[in-house]
């Protein structure tokens, strides 16, 4: 043997949407409002989004940037990027202009699929980037991204009207390593840098879902997508293709709990990917009471971490249905997992939040020190990863790559803790905690002692310099309607539940926390508006 290792081939992630458009060509595929697309609809229509890009030069080594509200269109984008065999760069479609020509210089795409209600963002990318091509997902806005009115300016076209390719179509080869998606991340403490995800990693990642989230999910499911399928719920979606599982998409542009209820009831739908956040206001709904859902059987929640008062309530609201997993998007996902019928798993002596579950199925995890020792049992430290599901590293980032690596081992930046029993526990991000006084204090224990206090409704703690005790804790609170909790009375509350240099020293109440676009409380921007409402020590 020569010892060099032969290309060897990758599964295109279109090539799902291929076998099962053969095998259920009539089942629904996409329901948005009165639009029912089926599988074969579907698979025809990425096919000429495919031919489209062929005909422009787009294909293996380019990257498309897809901004733009979840559509049936999105995923005909999505799927035919990859079927062209390019690389797909979702975006936030609420981040301002000014951030998406940030990532666009990150990626460098030949083509941006964009929606009418985002044309600033085409125009901000494509002053980033010379000479980029783009389609729309819908008709179009009635002007060009620079102002001309749209009689003046061809349209590169729409894909509201490519359903049908003119020729033959096939899933472009691919190989081991072979770029599928860029997974923008770190976008709420720093400047954003892309994931490289392939499609041999995320071929797995398909798998992990169906063995650890969904087992037995089939044909006869159905998902509907209550966050933006730039992120999480785009994973989500490929476990749903590779099964034949329709897909619903509600028709608000925001989240709207009683449209949502009324889709799970009318379409029968049996799973969902979500966030805490979003989680806590649908089962807050009056809707979540009065209509059906007893269709529902993983409700998938992932992206932070649930406080225990919101757990327990969506438990007695929506019954053993709730799926956690814990991951970050260079592990797609795949770290742990928490089944419904392991939520009850007791947490150690002195761990005020509960587990986020055990090992991903074929991933491995080592809670290290600084200098990389693995840790025992019950000590907390750095949350490190192996296996297939992490990504390779980061576009065009070495020092990043090399940063994110030790010893072979991915370091999340998160801390935690495993128990005797190999269930973790997450205490917070590295990044999150605070010193004060010479003590290290983290600050997602004390929030969960707080969200116990019954007039509570949401809470953050941060760190804020002070010049006598190096850093001091600050808890921003939002309180429940019609209650009037002091600063003074929730930290005297507090004494009597946690060691007193872990109090916060300041308490400040807002009306509401503000959130990135995928529901996430944004830590970084609570911390400037403290420094903008001129908060001194």
């Amino acid at each position: 043997m020569s010892g060099v290792a032969p290309e060897a081939r990758a599964v295109n992630l279109s090539h799902a949407l291929t076998q099962i458009a053969r095998r259920l060509p009539a089942h629904d595929a996409i329901i948005q409002g009165d639009d029912r697309w089926s599988w074969q609809e579907l698979d025809a229509r990425c096919s000429a989004v495919a031919e489209e890009l062929a005909r422009r030069g787009v294909g293996a080594g380019d990257c498309v940037m897809l901004d733009g509200p979840n559509s049936p269109e999105y995923i005909q984008a999505m799927y035919g990027v990859w079927r062209a065999g390019a690389t797909v760069a979702p975006v936030n479609s609420r981040l301002h202009p000014a951030e998406l020509a940030g990532l666009a210089e990150v990626c460098q795409p030949t083509l941006m699929i964009a929606h009418s209600s985002t044309a600033t963002h085409v125009a901000a990318v494509r002053a980033a980037v010379p000479g980029l091509q783009h389609l729309w997902l819908d008709d179009g806005p009635t002007e060009e991204p620079d102002g001309r009115p749209e009689s003046e300016a061809p349209q590169d076209g729409t894909l509201q009207r490519m359903t049908r390719a003119r020729g033959r179509v096939v899933d472009s080869p691919r190989e081991r390593g072979d770029h599928a998606w860029y997974f923008f991340t770190s976008g709420t403490s720093g400047r954003s840098k892309a994931a490289v995800l392939s499609h041999d990693q995320l071929g797995f990642v398909v798998t992990n879902h169906l063995a650890d989230l969904m087992p037995g999910l089939s044909a006869q499911d159905r998902s509907i997508v209550v966050a933006p399928l730039s992120h999480g719920a785009g994973i989500h979606l490929l476990s749903q293709v590779s099964r034949g599982a329709a897909t619903v998409l509600p028709t608000s542009p925001r989240l709207d709990a009683a449209e949502i209820w009324k889709l799970v009831e009318r379409e029968k739908v049996t799973n969902t990917f979500t966030v805490p956040t979003i989680l806590k206001r649908l089962v807050e709904a009056p809707e979540a009471r009065s209509r059906d859902h007893s269709s529902l059987r993983h409700v998938i929640y992932a992206g932070a971490p649930m406080p225990s008062p919101d757990l327990a309530t969506a438990r007695e609201t929506l019954g053993d249905v709730l799926v956690q997993y814990y991951g970050l998007g260079e592990v797609t996902g795949n770290i742990t997992v928490l089944p419904a019928d392991l939520h009850d798993h007791p947490s150690p002596p002195g761990v005020p939040f509960s587990t986020c579950g055990l090992p991903r199925t074929g991933m491995e995890i080592s809670v290290q020190d600084d200098d990389g020792r693995a840790l025992p049992a019950l000590e907390p430290g750095e949350i490190c990863v192996a296996g297939p599901a992490v990504f390779a590293g980061y576009l065009n980032n070495p020092t990043a790559t090399r940063d994110a690596f030790r010893n072979g081992w991915f370091r999340t930046g998160d801390v935690g803790l495993l128990d005797e029993s190999g269930f973790l526990f997450l205490t917070g991000r590295v990044s999150d905690m605070y010193i004060s006084g010479g003590s290290n204090i983290h600050p997602r224990e004390i929030e969960e002692h707080i969200l116990q206090h019954k007039d509570i409704r949401e809470t953050v703690v941060l760190g804020m310099p002070d010049p006598e005790w190096g850093e001091v804790g600050v808890a921003v609170c939002v309180r429940r309607a019609d209650t009037h909790l002091t600063g003074a009375e929730l930290r005297d509350w507090l004494r009597e539940r946690t060691a007193r240099y872990k109090v916060p020293r300041h308490v400040v109440f807002w009306e509401d926390l503000p959130r990135s676009g995928y529901g996430k409380i944004a830590r970084r921007t609570v911390r400037e508006k403290l420094l903008l409402e001129g908060f001194s020590p």
